[in-house]
């Protein structure tokens, strides 16, 4: 009997040993389906930016811009911010990664129609095209996951589809200056928070649905009408008639007597008396109302010097780790080789920041891009140091990091008044915490 059996046992274990080898070499053919469709994107036009994209290295260790899910089997994300890229982006390229969650191309100079294979990818959530040329219609076809839209600041046209009603996920959607045209449909999504749809060329009232929402949102659109903008006006069918001539009473007439014409002279000096008392109350009131305005003026600005004596011992709130950053030198944040992040100084100054601790040389803020992104920025105090030996400093911290047992130093930002380091952010907290069996926040009190 075991003799029957032996050959059924045998093609059983044949089975379970093929089932991981057939799992695995699905899992390689996907991979190679991702890496093949960046490559397609990125050789389709030039970009300012060198990506450092290739066949020969594996799309989940780090390609700039490119994020893989846990086990390295896809990509799921995409940040791509303002490198450079020029030019329409080919279909077939980034419509074909099916785990795509997040797809930011923003201000770039991108142009021509937006593949219709891309706002349809059915696992995208976020997707920021902001800041480009994009021409076409608006698209029609859209992921129902999708919980960010923004195509704001590009030259869509067409209509705002009903189809925009499906995605229930929804919390924002801006299409601010764009030539969208036509009436907006009535869009029920109670997890919409913010939306804007100035600066296009829709016309008709505002839905009920979106009355919530303040004016900004819709101006810019002369032919749109309803709350919270002006009233629609409605216009009757028909004006009133008016009465016949012959309908209009002639007036009696009456005859003048000398005792009449004497009345009328009376009542023209009476006129008189009233028209010069008149203005002479008009005098008086406008002279009290100055004084009354001088008065005020007086007490106004002892009152101001008041508020401003009262104010000068309040202590300042105190500034975000960007406060010293001058204007003429955003986007200088300096990224050492290697790092993957892609954002700007602007990006970094408009994150959520979050006090970790402070220490003798600075404060260090957790800050969180929009984008998901999480760093460790360490603002600097009373360092005074020139620009070429703060970069000789830094150069040396990048080379301690390269220890793997050290945090690495990612990018640097340096001025006269503000100096901030960029770490990667690491979520298990510091090994002082680790071995001391202490809370994050114990651990940098500390420290102080």
């Amino acid at each position: 009997m075991s003799m029957k059996f032996q050959p059924f046992i045998a093609l059983l274990t044949l089975l379970f040993l093929l089932l991981p080898l057939h799992k695995f070499l699905r899992v390689v053919a996907d991979l190679n389906s991702d890496m093949q469709a960046l490559l397609d994107f990125a050789a389709a036009f030039p970009h300012a930016r060198k990506l450092n994209w290739n066949a020969t290295t594996p799309v989940c260790t780090p390609w700039a811009g490119i994020t893989c899910n846990l086990n390295g089997t896809s990509v799921i994300a995409i940040h791509l911010p303002g490198i450079g890229l020029s030019g329409p982006i080919p279909a077939n390229t980034i419509g074909k990664l099916n785990a795509l969650g997040v797809l930011s191309l923003r201000s770039n100079n991108l142009n021509g129609n937006l593949p219709s294979d891309i706002p349809s990818i059915p696992s995208l959530r976020r997707l920021f095209l902001q800041h480009n040329n994009f021409s076409s219609v608006f698209p029609t076809s859209l992921s129902p996951r999708l919980s960010v839209l923004d195509f704001s600041y590009n030259l869509f046209t067409g209509t705002i589809p009903t189809t925009v009603q499906n995605l229930t996920r929804l919390t924002i959607l801006n299409l601010q200056n764009n030539s969208i045209s036509g009436a907006i449909p009535n869009l029920n999504l109670p997890s919409l928070k913010v939306l804007n749809f100035s600066y296009n060329n829709l016309n008709g009232s505002i839905p009920n649905s979106l009355e919530r929402f303040p004016s900004s949102s819709f101006i810019g659109n002369p032919l749109l009408c309803g709350s919270p903008l002006k009233l629609c006006s409605t216009f009757s069918s028909s004006p009133s008639p008016s009465p016949s001539p012959s309908y209009i009473p002639s007036p009696p007439t009456v005859s003048q007597s000398p005792h009449a014409t004497s009345k009328n002279k009376l009542g023209a000096g009476a006129i008189i008396a009233i028209v010069i008392g008149g203005l002479s109350f008009l005098f008086l009131l406008l002279v009290v109302i100055f004084i009354r305005c001088l008065k005020r003026t007086d007490s106004g600005g002892s009152g101001m010097l008041k508020r401003k004596i009262s104010a000068g011992g309040k202590s300042e709130k105190p500034n975000d780790f960007g406060s010293g950053v001058q204007e003429a030198e955003k986007n200088k944040l300096f990224f050492f080789e290697g790092c993957s992040y892609n954002f700007d100084l602007e990006d970094l100054l408009k994150a959520s920041a979050e006090v970790l601790g402070k220490g003798s040389y600075g404060t260090t803020y957790k800050a969180a891009l929009e984008e998901g992104t999480q760093v460790v920025v360490k603002r600097l105090k009373e360092v005074a140091v020139g620009k070429r030996e703060f970069e000789q400093q830094m150069e040396v911290l990048e080379r301690v990091g390269r220890y793997p047992n050290v945090v690495p130093l990612r990018a640097y930002y340096y001025s006269k008044d503000e100096k901030l380091l960029v770490y990667n952010y690491m979520p298990a907290g510091s090994l002082f915490s680790l071995l001391h069996g202490m809370s994050i926040s114990t651990s940098f009190s500390n420290l102080r």
